[in-house]
């Protein structure tokens, strides 16, 4: 069965995280009755999810993920109809946290460590995701065209996100000074990347030094670029494409962060017509 699984995963270009994160939570529940969730009747797995929800340790993300899987499961093994009998996962209304410019500054500065304040800063730079950072190359990084190639991203998109001096500058330093092999961020195992797990230690550890009241995690970075990204440009199309987003309607949320969008004037095509009316006439 998992085999089969991973074999949709791959064809339909899912991350491996998605795939992860299904198998974990059908491993769940299948170890739970010592039987796959084929076999289970709708009323069985519907009393599995009211306790699971109900509980105080699984996480809502955790919940999702089991709804989400199963029905992965289901319509993989074309059960249309068990899949649709699952319970529907409402999108939450729930702004993000956002740091304002000067608390960004603030956390920035606050690492003793150049690997910590570079990988931190990127971080935000490029409105990284945790796994997106940890599995990042020396070789994504273009110095000349001032991008960072995120490959393999959430939903299997891959995308290049522009990337300005300040961070490359750091980058080149800490690259200089630090000499990690082939992963920007090497773990503590040879020839590994970060692991996650250390990645969100070094945010907790930077978060409490700082002094900032702010509950955040390292995700809120990721908010607080896309936020001042808007408020600087307005252009919500090339955020989408920077943030890696299936759908516009994930990016609109930072809009109603924004409140709205900047206007930068009024823009009319007949004032570059007449331009080059003037130009013309000038050179006859």
């Amino acid at each position: 069965m998992y085999q089969k699984l991973e074999q949709k995963v791959i064809l339909s270009g899912t991350s491996q995280a998605t795939l992860k994160s299904y198998g974990r939570s059908i491993a769940h529940i299948s170890l739970f009755f010592n039987t796959i969730p084929l076999e289970l009747s709708d009323e069985v797995i519907k009393e599995y999810l009211a306790e699971i929800r109900s509980s105080k340790n699984p996480s809502e993300t955790y919940f999702k993920h089991t709804v989400y899987g199963l029905r992965y499961l289901f319509r993989l093994f074309r059960r249309e109809d068990r899949a649709i009998s699952l319970p529907q996962i409402e999108r939450s209304n729930k702004l993000p946290v956002i740091l304002n410019r000067k608390e960004v500054l603030r956390l920035l500065k606050t690492p003793k460590l150049l690997k910590h304040r570079v990988l931190l800063g990127l971080t935000y730079a490029a409105g990284l995701r945790l796994f997106e950072v940890a599995a990042l190359r020396i070789s994504d990084i273009d110095f000349e065209r001032k991008t960072v190639f995120v490959e393999q991203g959430k939903n299997g998109k891959s995308r290049y996100i522009p990337v300005e001096g300040n961070i490359l500058r750091g980058i080149q330093k800490y690259l200089h000074a630090c000499c990690p092999k082939y992963y920007l961020f090497n773990g503590q195992r040879k020839g590994e990347p970060m692991s996650k797990r250390g990645i969100q230690f070094i945010m907790r550890q930077t978060l409490k030094n700082s002094n900032i009241q702010k509950e955040i995690t390292l995700h809120t970075l990721r908010h607080s670029y896309a936020t001042h990204f808007l408020e600087d440009t307005g252009d919500l199309f090339s955020l989408k494409e920077n943030l890696g987003h299936a759908r516009l309607d994930t990016t609109l949320i930072y809009v109603h962060i924004v409140g709205s969008l900047p206007r930068f004037g009024a823009y009319s095509p007949l004032k570059k017509v007449m331009n080059r009316t003037s130009q013309s006439k000038s050179k006859a």
